[in-house]
């Protein structure tokens, strides 16, 4: 999941745990702020009913001479009730008490918030009670808590959007550095050091920091193929002299056989050093872009030229070529370097082929899409070797003959003409190399 996407999600979480306590809590909230009005209400009542107490009026509340004797005074729609009792003297207590308690009047039950008071008059003892219902209490609460739900919903729903979009603009410059100068750079010398634009120091702090990076990573990697070009190339002039002097000592007449074959082994030897550091030169020279890919290929013509010049070989293992390609797409490189891409290829499929083996190249285009495939009968690979057969110096079968070279300068010769290579092999059925030219205008 992208870090985007995971703000976004983390701020609408942290949203609705706010919510959810604001939503449990709003009742006691609500229930505060109604009992403390109510009990104002209660208190002003009381202080009206007694300011305007007699005799007289009490005489008319309560018309029964006993203890016992009851007035209660009730509203409309029994929203509120008034109560005056006569009680003993003992049971006398001057504070005011709030209490909430559910009360049936004429027949129906509802719930109310109840100022009890207790006062002597003219030497009597009297409870008096207002009530006042917690009906409307629990209506606003309902109607309060809904409006806030649906509120807080549309809160979160925008605010997860505008969180959304202001997240993808805030980390917009982290994705262009992530695609610009990492996930489109093969190689330091393609590497962009145009600072991206951003409001945020964190992200051009980045930027420089990532710019000074390659730079240092572009320096040692520069100063790494010049190192191979410079040892390459001074190793060719000693090892012509040491191929020179040992050609003069054959002429030697006074030499013995066994002399002549250990300089024949020694001239075979340098050969062998010759042709590796050629490679390593050509590597080099690829790596450092010194070729220009200014020429029209022909693979169809290029690939049977190339079969027609290893005929012998191809004979000597009773190898069935089948060159099938049948589309004629347009393709502008370096002749030269194509040519030992593909050269390395077939010689590695007749090496590694069985005797009577075959090999088949054919095309395909698919859509703007072009392919090559070189498939052989040979003794194949592992998924362990197919991950390492690009690599310089390794060989799939060190009985072989072969310096490790090929494939990687085949690899080298790829990488610069922007073509890539897959490998598909299973053991003793072959292998199968595939090469996926860039899109053709």
């Amino acid at each position: 999941m992208k870090i985007k996407n995971q703000l976004a999600i983390f701020n609408a979480l942290t949203r609705v745990i706010v919510i959810l306590i604001l939503w449990f809590m709003l009742p006691i909230l609500v229930e505060k702020v109604v009992y403390q009005n109510t009990n104002k209400e209660l208190l002003e009542k009381k202080q009206k009913f007694i300011k305007h107490l007699d005799k007289e009026e009490i005489n008319n509340f309560i018309v029964r001479k006993d203890s016992s004797e009851t007035f209660a005074s009730f509203s409309t729609l029994h929203s509120e009730f008034l109560q005056l009792s006569r009680i003993p003297h003992k049971e006398l207590n001057a504070k005011d008490v709030f209490v909430n308690e559910t009360r049936i009047i004429e027949g129906e039950e509802n719930d109310y918030r109840i100022l009890e008071y207790d006062f002597i008059y003219e030497n009597i003892a009297y409870e008096l009670e207002i009530g006042s219902s917690l009906s409307e209490v629990k209506d606003l609460t309902f109607i309060v808590r809904f409006f806030v739900l649906i509120l807080l919903v549309i809160v979160i729903f925008f605010t997860f959007v505008m969180d959304t979009f202001f997240i993808e603009f805030l980390l917009k410059p982290f994705y262009s550095i992530i695609d610009k100068k990492i996930r489109k750079v093969n190689e330091p010398a393609s590497f962009d050091y145009t600072p991206i634009k951003s409001h945020s120091a964190d992200f051009q702090e980045l930027d420089s920091v990532l710019n000074e990076m390659m730079y240092r990573i572009s320096v040692f990697f520069k100063k790494e193929r010049q190192f191979i070009a410079n040892v390459s190339h001074e190793l060719l002039t000693p090892v012509a002299l040491l191929k020179n002097k040992f050609e003069n000592l054959l002429q030697n007449p006074t030499l013995d056989n066994e002399a002549i074959d250990k300089i024949a082994g020694a001239l075979k030897t340098i050969d062998v050093l010759k042709r590796i550091i050629n490679n390593l030169l050509l590597i080099s020279r690829i790596e450092n872009n010194q070729y220009q890919l200014n020429e029209q290929i022909n693979f169809k013509l290029l690939l049977s030229d190339l079969i027609e010049s290893l005929e012998d070989r191809i004979e000597e293992k009773g190898i069935q070529i089948h060159l099938n390609i049948r589309h004629s797409k347009p393709f502008l490189g370096n002749s030269t370097l194509i040519h030992i891409l593909f050269y390395n290829l077939v010689v590695n499929a007749l090496k590694y082929n069985q005797n009577n083996g075959s090999i088949i190249i054919w095309d395909k285009t698919e859509k703007e899409a072009y392919t090559i495939y070189i498939q052989d009968t040979g003794i194949g690979m592992t998924a362990d070797e197919i991950k390492h057969v690009f690599d310089r110096f390794s060989r799939a079968n060190s009985e072989q003959e072969g310096h490790g070279l090929g494939l990687a300068i085949v690899d080298s010769i790829a990488h610069f003409h922007h073509i890539t290579i897959k490998v598909a092999s299973e053991i003793q059925k072959g292998s199968t190399f595939i090469l996926q030219f860039p899109v053709f205008n």
